[in-house]
């Protein structure tokens, strides 16, 4: 497991949090199976994965909002494990915005404060602050039903942010907005939680939100924590065919091991730690770490089955001659270069890759 780090002020700022040996079963399944996880103070971590791979069962027990069979929670220091939800210093933003209705953003953000009886000048100046922070100062005295729901997302941040927690909780926050509010609010819960340093633990089923924004990833599957790494690092070194297969896009491509590479479309690949070392096998290859060009003569080894433009780059699909097919990241302007038919020549770059036996 790759080591909790952080930096600076996010490391003075924030708290240590410790699950260790988590277990919770609902009507037989385990939910979490000996789950175990360290964040460092004021680290941002992020929890990936299908549904029902415990993701959210994990946060909610740090959380406190369920009790695990076993195990402890413990945080800066202290065993949490049998307090409630309320003495566990966190703030916590959930799918559903929550606001209430009939207060303002400002009383929203408020609220938190006067439950734990902070003088009413005080919570005013410190809900501006937030207010300012999630940048909705021309709104701060409007309700839920005048704002969009990605305005209403922010007042929800701020508003756990008020309270100064000791542990930020994110389950699926953006999965309600749409695709371009997505993106402009996890980059600002980045920026926000960079310059505040608490430590934050994030749960979503969206590669590209965790990949984006955490200082590791942490893959789960069936209640166990796959691999737990920086996100290039969980990208371009998966411990497993599964971690391969669920963050980005992955080509199995069929070939052999020999000499510590494999052999595959013609070409070679060194291995990654964990691979197979012998016989069939299947090689875990990344879109971008594949070549293609069109064959002279109608040669090749490969036949395009589709090109398409995707804005920044381009994707063109081929089925290749050993009967596996291939997805290869081109540049933009490329894509017009590959009618469906074309034969064309695939070769892999040689970027190491995981190899799994074919069996």
């Amino acid at each position: 497991m790759t080591e909790p780090t952080t930096t600076g002020r996010r490391a003075e700022q924030g708290v240590a949090v410790r699950l260790t040996d988590l277990r919770r079963t609902y009507a037989g399944v385990n939910a979490l199976d000996a789950f175990s996880l360290d964040l460092a103070p004021g680290e941002f971590v992020a929890l990936l994965g299908p549904s029902g791979c415990g993701k959210t069962t994990a946060l909610r027990c740090l959380a406190g909002l369920e009790d695990p069979d076993s195990g402890t929670v413990t945080v800066g220091g202290r065993d949490v494990t049998g307090i409630p939800t309320s003495k566990r210093d966190m703030g916590m933003v959930f799918q559903a915005y929550s606001l209430f209705p009939h207060m303002t953003a400002r009383q929203n953000v408020e609220f938190g404060l006067q439950l734990r009886r902070q003088p009413a000048e005080r919570r005013r100046r410190r809900a501006e602050e937030m207010i300012e922070l999630v940048g909705l100062s021309p709104h701060i005295d409007k309700y839920a039903h005048q704002m969009s729901g990605g305005q209403q997302q922010r007042v929800a941040l701020a508003r756990a942010l008020a309270i100064e927690p000791q542990v930020l909780l994110l389950d699926e926050p953006l999965s309600a907005l749409d695709a371009k509010v997505r993106v402009q609010l996890r980059d600002e819960i980045r920026r926000i939680q960079l310059d505040v340093g608490t430590t934050t633990l994030f749960v979503t089923h969206d590669q590209e939100e965790a990949l984006a924004v955490a200082d590791r990833v942490g893959v789960m599957r069936s209640g166990h924590l796959q691999q737990i790494a920086p996100p290039q690092e969980l990208y371009s070194a998966p411990v497993n065919d599964f971690v391969a297969d669920f963050v980005g896009v992955t080509n199995r491509l069929r070939g052999a091991v020999s000499d510590g590479s494999a052999q595959v479309l013609g070409g070679a690949v060194a291995l990654l730690p964990g691979s197979a070392t012998s016989g069939e096998v299947v090689v875990l290859v990344r879109p971008e770490h594949v070549t293609v060009q069109p064959a002279p003569d109608g040669g090749g080894n490969a036949a395009v089955v589709s090109a398409s433009f995707l804005g920044a780059h381009g994707r063109v699909i081929a089925a290749a001659d050993t009967g596996d097919q291939v997805t290869v990241q081109v540049a933009a302007s490329a894509v017009g270069g590959f009618p469906p038919g074309t034969r064309v020549v695939l070769t892999p770059t040689g970027e190491p890759a995981l190899a799994v036996s074919a069996d």
